[in-house]
């Protein structure tokens, strides 16, 4: 055979290959590798939704949240009464037909504050817990991968916020900036980044020794993209459960600063400024101060039931 021909039959050879391969591909255009990622990432969420689905309590929790939600969007459309009206009339009317859950000390529908003020716990309890997530992220994941002096600095941040009463440490902001729900963000925010910084450190520093890490670091991939592409993404699992039990420590906080009086100012419909107004008839008219107590009670326990069913999904210590 000469030379010509042989050179032709291994060009032949060549391309069928290639054309073998590309026909493994899918059809959106992705690797094998993408592929399997994809399906790695399917198989976390699916895991993670059946996780909350054998779990009653998650289940029950969510389907609380998702109706505190709704009530809280509705809110316009379907409050019986003016939550800001006031008749001196009908000052502390027990439950009846027509005020369901009775009236305040003056003459306003207690019901109707109630599911105007879901829209400000949920409100408080998700925003300055994002916040707090996303610095608490960043900082951790930074002082976990570079180390040296960056990690000394931000973990002695994290320390002396960590350091004061998460409640004493907001008041303090609170007096300083004065009282409104706009400070209320800013303070819990500052306050709660310490612990999610220290939990995403200690992934960090161990993420960061593996050998996927150490590959994409021998070809060159800069380092905030290691920190964006291969590190984040392992952390998610943590601080999905994070974000759901600081949900409830941060409406808590927030009914705890109204109560005390440098939170939410009159007449906001807030459920720690109603207990706080309504203690003084305690005895007289107990629907006043407790049913917002209970409407706090409630949404606590549904992301704690959450938060428990998610850390249950994804423990791989605690899977069958």
């Amino acid at each position: 055979m000469s030379i010509e021909a042989t050179e032709a039959k291994n060009e032949s050879d060549l391309a069928t290959s290639e054309s073998s391969k590309s026909s493994k591909i899918p059809n959106n255009g992705k690797s094998p590798r993408d592929a399997e990622d994809l399906v790695t990432e399917e198989h976390f969420w699916q895991s993670l939704f059946k996780g909350i689905y054998r779990d009653k309590k998650a289940l029950v929790g969510l389907v609380m949240v998702f109706l505190f939600i709704l009530i809280a969007l509705l809110a316009p459309w379907i409050v019986p009464h003016d939550p800001y009206a006031v008749d001196m009339e009908k000052v502390l009317i027990a439950p009846n037909s027509t005020y369901v859950i009775g009236t305040d000390f003056l003459g306003r529908d207690i019901l109707s504050r109630i599911i105007y003020g879901a829209r400000i716990s949920l409100v408080i309890g998700l925003v300055p817990t994002l916040i707090s997530l996303a610095i608490g992220t960043f900082l951790g994941m930074v002082s976990g991968y570079f180390g040296g002096k960056i990690d000394y600095l931000i973990m002695r941040l994290a320390d002396v916020c960590m350091a004061f009463p998460s409640l004493l440490l907001a008041m303090v902001v609170m007096y300083t900036l004065g009282a409104s729900l706009f400070n209320i963000f800013i303070a819990l925010s500052i306050v709660n980044w310490g612990s999610t910084s220290r939990i995403v450190r200690a992934q960090t520093l161990s993420i960061k020794e593996k050998e996927f890490v150490e590959a994409a670091r021998s070809i060159g991939v800069g380092k905030f993209k290691i920190l964006w592409r291969h590190i984040f993404p392992n952390c998610i699992p943590s601080l999905i459960v994070l974000f759901t039990l600081s949900v409830p420590e941060a409406i808590m906080s927030e009914a705890s600063l109204s109560f005390l009086g440098v939170g939410a100012q009159p007449p906001t419909p807030s459920w720690g400024l109603m207990i706080s107004r309504g203690k003084e008839f305690l005895f007289s008219s107990p629907w006043v101060a407790i049913t917002p107590g209970v409407a706090i009670f409630l949404v606590v326990i549904a992301f704690n039931f959450i938060g428990d069913g998610l850390r249950d999904a994804l423990d791989p210590y605690t899977k069958h």
